[in-house]
């Protein structure tokens, strides 16, 4: 077989779902192939570009319920991706797959359950180990140049970190929802102050009570202008919540993310005293 005809064979072979949604319309396209033997890196770079979603996740049947699990973007790889995964676990479920599943990651191993839902399928990712620390004055002000905001859009309550699930994510909070829905931003300055500074993503976040936050994330280091759901960095916002002390007892937020783009979605994270963290959503097949 060619090149081009096995490009072909291969993007045939994408699933394409819909995370953190049960609306099609709506939520974070992921791409999923389910067995990706025989598909070298090369090929998986290529077919996520062509596919064009911010990620696209590859599977490896292992032994019987563990996959290996790869995630590409259109212009690199990506450690750890929640939607994809999302969208992986309910592809496998849809397919007579088991409640209970385990991904080799990158980041380490993934534990997600699903259960079916009267809107669709549920499925809970236990994230990556990861932390949260400060991040340093001259990271916020490079920061806030490629943003186009001042210091006094920031919400002083929640202060800039940098937060990992698997990757970085430069955590910041706006004070208001309308500073939020303004987001704009120098695509190529910020690529390359993501790519200095080993960033996944920027999580633009607006408290609007304790339980409820609302998020937008820039993603130009992988081609993307913005994430409508971004898993990893709202497993990242647990950690960072936590190390705020924010997390005395187990607590439960929810993220509303895309909602500025016409592609809202809803990311539930649970926190737990013992440092563990929990994402969670559905995800709905796109035909």
């Amino acid at each position: 077989m060619n090149r081009a005809a096995l490009q072909k064979d291969c993007l045939s072979m994408v699933l394409r779902y819909s995370s953190f949604t049960s609306d099609p319309a709506t939520g974070n396209p992921a791409g999923v192939v389910l067995d990706a033997s025989g598909i070298d890196d090369r090929e998986k770079q290529e077919l996520a570009a062509r596919v064009g979603y911010s990620e696209t996740a590859f599977a490896e049947p292992l032994v019987e319920n563990q996959w290996k699990l790869r995630y590409f973007s259109p212009q690199r790889e990506v450690t750890f991706c929640g939607h994809a995964t999302l969208a992986t676990a309910v592809a496998v479920a849809e397919t007579g797959g088991e409640d209970s599943m385990a991904f080799h990651t990158l980041a380490g191993t993934i534990s997600v359950t699903t259960e079916q839902r009267s809107d669709g399928i549920y499925a809970r990712i236990e994230a990556p180990a990861g932390l949260s620390r400060p991040a340093t004055p001259h990271q916020l002000e490079k920061l806030l140049t490629q943003l186009y905001w001042q210091r006094d859009d920031l919400d002083d309550d929640l202060p800039a970190h940098i937060a990992n699930a698997g990757n970085n994510h430069f955590v910041l909070a706006a004070n208001s929802r309308a500073r939020l829905a303004e987001l704009d931003y120098n695509f190529d300055g910020l690529k390359q102050l993501m790519q200095d500074e080993d960033w996944i993503s920027i999580q633009i976040i607006w408290k609007e009570s304790d339980d409820l936050y609302h998020s937008r994330n820039p993603f130009p280091v992988g081609g993307v202008i913005e994430d409508p759901a971004t898993g990893a960095a709202a497993a990242a916002f647990g950690y960072y919540l936590y190390e705020l002390g924010e997390v005395p007892t187990p607590r439960r937020i929810s993220i509303i993310q895309g909602e500025d783009m016409g592609r809202r979605s809803l990311i539930e994270v649970d926190i737990s005293p013992d440092r563990k963290v929990t994402i969670a959503g559905t995800a709905v097949r796109l035909m």
